[in-house]
């Protein structure tokens, strides 16, 4: 029995579906008490962070949260339940994280895109059970547009590169936590969340380690082709709904 705190901000059907088709069963949590009767807990954190922390206080689930990520139990933090483990948050100053780990959670600073979305790969910094099954060059969904800066690398699982090298997993004995989302991130996110489920394995590092992640190339899978005002064939669609601009059918290229 996997116990899953769902706190009301989206989706988590995608993380349930995952954990049933590894042949557990998923009891989602309606109080304090659950989290405090879980042996195992999948923390699928979704949205805000400030949000996010204001839900667990309002619905009196911060502190059972705590008490079970001190208590030593497997614990499996998703994208802002990442976040929620450590001190404060620039996207929301004045909630205080869960405080578990020391550091912040900033904002991407470089020049690229953001949110940072899309597939890119990890970098172990540490062993873990982790990884068994995995050759260490397999990229993983992600969408934030901020990461955690832990004040000590102990802590730190793996990293990935977005303009600059950021934390990408943590782990402390039984409690692991990732930016990405292994539920949404193909066979490699099924494996990674399978090892968490399996209980006790013996730590391991991949085999391969990327000196540097690179983000995977997005590919538009269908594009609306139409002929513009002179009658020529154009590619209108595939990154806005709008087909005009300026008055004019926009040309993303011939098809």
């Amino acid at each position: 029995m996997i116990t899953l705190l769902d706190y009301g901000a989206g989706n988590v059907r995608s993380v349930i579906n995952a954990i049933e088709r590894l042949g557990e069963t998923v009891k989602l949590v309606d109080s304090g008490a659950d989290i405090d009767r879980a042996e195992r807990l999948v923390f699928p954190g979704v949205g805000n962070f400030g949000a996010l922390m204001r839900t667990l206080r309002e619905k009196q689930l911060r502190d059972p949260l705590i008490r079970y990520l001190h208590s030593g139990k497997p614990f499996f933090g998703i994208c802002v339940a990442l976040q929620a483990l450590f001190e404060s948050s620039e996207e929301a100053p004045e909630e205080p994280g869960l405080a578990l780990l020391p550091g912040r959670v900033q904002r991407f600073t470089c020049d690229l895109a953001i949110p940072h979305i899309g597939w890119n790969g990890l970098k172990a910094h540490q062993s873990s059970s982790l990884f068994h099954g995995l050759h260490g060059n397999e990229k993983f969904y992600f969408v934030h547009s901020y990461h955690v800066a832990p004040v000590s690398g102990d802590d730190i699982l793996t990293t990935t590169d977005y303009g600059y090298e950021f934390v990408s997993s943590i782990q402390r004995g039984a409690m692991v936590a990732t930016q990405f989302h292994p539920e949404k991130s193909g066979r490699a996110g099924l494996k990674l969340l399978e090892n968490f489920l399996a209980g006790h394995r013996e730590p391991i590092r991949p085999a391969a380690c990327p000196q540097t992640t690179v983000l995977a190339k997005r590919i538009i899978a269908c594009l609306d082709v139409r002929a513009n005002d002179r009658g020529d064939l154009v590619v209108t669609k595939g990154d806005q709904y709008d087909v005009r601009e300026e008055g004019t059918v926009r040309n993303l290229g011939k098809p």
